[in-house]
């Protein structure tokens, strides 16, 4: 005689990976594309650097200060302020010629979040 097991098999136990992360956290499809996008634009170095001098500077931002601080062309900066703003990181506004730029409060936040985040990984 055949003893079976009246304990579930180990696939029995747990449910497929899709059921985990559905069941753990589910986000909208559009969230997941915007928090992409906004960790996306953070990932270089020249969106994240022009970012972090946004954010630290009192009131708008005009791309050329940021020129000789980020130490790339214009074109650069022009590419990466575009991709911050995509993100909603910054909001921008014309004055004449210039482009002013400022943080948005979701990038203040994910900014100070980071700033957090480093000091217990110190610890």
């Amino acid at each position: 005689m055949t003893r079976q097991s009246s304990s579930p098999t180990q696939s029995e136990k747990r449910p497929s990976d899709r059921e985990c992360c559905t069941a753990a956290h589910s986000l909208a499809e559009s969230e997941l594309t915007t928090d992409v996008r906004v960790l996306s634009a953070l990932g270089n170095d020249t969106r994240y650097e022009a970012l972090r001098l946004i954010a630290d500077t009192e009131g708008d931002v005009c791309v050329c200060e940021l020129e000789p601080a980020l130490g790339v062309s214009q074109g650069a900066i022009s590419q990466a302020l575009s991709r911050l703003y995509a993100a909603g990181l910054v909001s921008r506004r014309k004055d004449g010629k210039w482009r002013y730029y400022a943080a948005t409060p979701r990038a203040t936040a994910l900014l100070t979040t980071l700033d957090e985040s480093r000091g217990e990984l110190n610890e």
